[in-house]
């Protein structure tokens, strides 16, 4: 009885075995592209990290070459052809050029060109294909440094969506506001505004200075904390 018993579990594992080989030579090639798509893909993924590594150092070493440039004039110059070539990249550089546009603002600023400073903040904050923070700091940019190159409507309405609660930039929008409601000559509301300003979480010391400043010369009382 012992005998059959062994003979008919052998027979049960060879049929086993062969269901088991039948299996792999049906679907082994499964197994097969699935291995090779895992190390195709940590290889093409260890390949694009290192490209864009390379990228962003490139990038990095030719923005501190056209900062490094004799006068403002060739700094300006360096950074137009490194514009061009970052728009030439397509969209694997949109940030890249974002950051090129930001300096090259700053640069025309620092030579009396407010107009060339807009034009190259306006290209960040249409673009978007960016990230809206970018596109957020440009148009912040843009209206700070305008002054009455913009209308006080067209300034305002650029600056309520950035002061939106949970807007990155929300504290600087609303000093601007509050600056606004000054140029109109509208005190008591400029007032009002820098005291809500200060109620504000995110206030940076430099900020609360300069809103505790605008209300003192403005004529209000700021309130002290003795706690």
């Amino acid at each position: 009885m012992s005998n059959t018993d062994s003979f008919i579990d052998e027979v049960n594992e060879e049929l086993k075995r062969d269901r088991l080989f039948g299996l792999m030579r049906r679907y082994g090639w499964i197994a097969v592209v699935a291995v090779v798509a895992i190390v195709g893909f940590a290889a093409w993924n260890e390949w694009s990290k290192a490209r864009h590594e390379a990228a962003a150092q490139a990038f990095g070493d030719s923005v501190m070459m056209a900062l490094n440039q004799d006068d403002l004039a060739a700094q300006r110059n360096a950074l137009a052809a490194l514009a061009e070539e970052q728009a030439s990249a397509g969209r694997d550089a949109q940030g890249r050029l974002a950051i090129v546009n930001l300096l090259m603002a700053a640069q025309s600023l620092e030579d009396g060109d407010r107009a060339g400073a807009m034009a190259a903040l306006q290209a960040v904050a249409a673009d978007t294909a960016l990230p809206e923070s970018y596109r957020q700091l440009a148009t912040l940019k843009r209206v700070i440094i305008a002054g009455d190159a913009l209308p006080l409507s067209e300034r305002e309405a650029a600056l309520n969506p950035l002061a939106a609660a949970g807007q990155a930039y929300r504290p600087l929008a609303l000093e601007q506001l509050a600056l606004l409601r000054v140029e109109a000559g509208e005190t008591d509301a400029a007032l009002a505004q820098f005291r809500a300003l200060l109620s504000e979480p995110d206030l940076t010391g430099d900020l609360r200075r300069r809103v505790t400043q605008m209300i003192v010369v403005l004529g209000g009382e700021v309130e002290t904390d003795l706690g």
